[in-house]
């Protein structure tokens, strides 16, 4: 039976078995399409799936901070798959019999909704020395899925506008190249012209984000303005610099990106502990922000 079969079965069976309202047909079939997408990634049918790909799965939704909340309804939804497979006569095992879901207690940073990142971007005040540059940083911290360290040592000249890059330096001084929003190189191509007008200390000429006093900006300093701007928004999440990059993961992951082009731009060297790291190509990394990041064009 084809795969697109299978999931019309699917989408009946749910609709009519399980009598789900078609907001919960369309949650079911999304969380599916995540597994489906991880599976072309591995050149695996569902009849060939195994509780190690399973478990590989789940590891990867762990790695780019996936909520324990969010990983465990994923895993519901795929069980109910495998379940209908077997009732449906297409399985004679099922590989999620073993499958355990996270423990709901695991505590992960807050994750913001586009609507909330907009609300804190929008309470900068422009008309200040340092507007430009904080609404930039935000930006590009949201598009790009830096940790903070990352976000501070960026450099000018690792900016490639015309191509859609940025060169990061993560751990262990292990470098890679992130594809960037139009709407983060917008913001950046506004700041400019203040920091041009900074007068920057030796050592530091080709550190984007400048302080007042010509130096990059300190991890401190990047966790006050987003608190600053936060409070400003009125929103009560507890957020920080590494909320913007789980927001990032999450709204990818909610996007249908695939999940190792969203692990290959945060940074992370493996999918899971045993699975060696894989190349995706640059291009197609761009073509997942591109296409499943709310950032792919400037905001209006």
């Amino acid at each position: 039976m084809e795969g697109a079969e299978i999931i019309k079965k699917y989408k009946i069976y749910l609709q009519l078995e399980k009598s789900l309202s078609p907001n919960s047909v369309d949650a079911y079939l999304r969380d599916l399409d995540k597994l489906l997408r991880f599976l072309f990634s591995e050149q695996l049918s569902v009849d060939q799936v195994t509780y190690n790909h399973l478990q590989q799965f789940v590891a990867q939704l762990r790695d780019i901070g996936i909520h324990p909340r969010s990983q465990a309804r994923i895993i519901s939804g795929i069980k109910s798959f495998y379940k209908f497979l077997l009732l449906d006569g297409f399985l004679e095992a099922d590989p999620t019999e073993l499958l355990e879901s996270p423990k709901i207690g695991l505590k992960l940073p807050e994750v913001l909704t586009e609507n909330e990142v907009n609300a804190i971007l929008d309470t900068i005040d422009l008309s200040l020395p340092e507007g430009r540059r904080n609404r930039a940083m935000l930006e590009v911290l949201y598009s790009c899925g830096l940790r903070v360290s990352e976000l501070t040592g960026l450099r000018y000249p690792d900016v490639y506008f015309e191509e859609g890059f940025i060169k990061v330096e993560g751990k262990g001084s292990k470098q890679r190249l992130v594809p960037i929003s139009e709407a983060a190189l917008h913001e950046i191509r506004l700041y400019l012209p203040d920091r041009h007008l900074v007068k920057v200390k030796k050592g530091h000429e080709d550190i984007l984000f400048l302080s007042k006093r010509g130096t990059a900006l300190s991890r401190i300093m990047v966790f006050h303005i987003i608190k600053q701007q936060t409070d400003q928004a009125g929103i009560k999440k507890n957020v920080s610099p590494h909320t913007f990059r789980h927001s990032f993961a999450t709204h990818l992951l909610e996007g249908g990106a695939n999940l190792r082009a969203i692990q290959e731009m945060m940074g992370h060297e493996k999918i899971t502990t045993t699975e060696i790291y894989t190349h995706i190509d640059r291009e197609f990394l761009r073509k997942e922000i591109l296409e499943h990041h709310p950032r792919s064009k400037p905001r209006a």
